[in-house]
């Protein structure tokens, strides 16, 4: 049983240890996103709202940006930014709220989606 809990405990530290790798990468990535979000919820009047505490937030719901008919629709239904909902966006912007403002493409590879993912949804 103790060896049972050991292995646990290993495969808990591995686990954190890979997520904080991919949140470091994450980072890394997310700096080619500052030229239009923030990590700073009172830096106003950029180009898309700030993505600081992203995770569980509902989706258009940053105070004081002027959201898309599309992603005030999505807040009306109550969207959270979630894993699926974050990778899927990453993506494709458009196809996840249609007729949104967001003008950069979506990520292509699936490594580096996970990677900003990890970042932006970190506790």
């Amino acid at each position: 049983m103790r060896f049972c809990f050991a292995a646990l405990a290993a495969l808990a530290l591995t686990i954190d240890a890979a997520a904080a790798q991919d949140a470091a990468r994450g980072e890394k990535l997310f700096e080619a996103c500052q030229s239009c979000h923030s990590l700073d919820p009172a830096k106003a009047g950029m180009a898309g709202p700030h993505l600081a505490r992203l995770k569980g937030r509902v989706v258009g719901s940053a105070e004081g940006f002027d959201y898309s008919p599309a992603f005030r629709a999505a807040k009306a239904q109550g969207w959270v930014w979630d894993e699926a909902r974050l990778a899927a966006y990453l993506a494709d912007p458009d196809s996840v709220v249609k007729g949104g403002w967001m003008s950069a493409p979506g990520l292509d590879d699936a490594a580096e989606r996970a990677a900003v993912a990890a970042f932006l949804l970190r506790p």
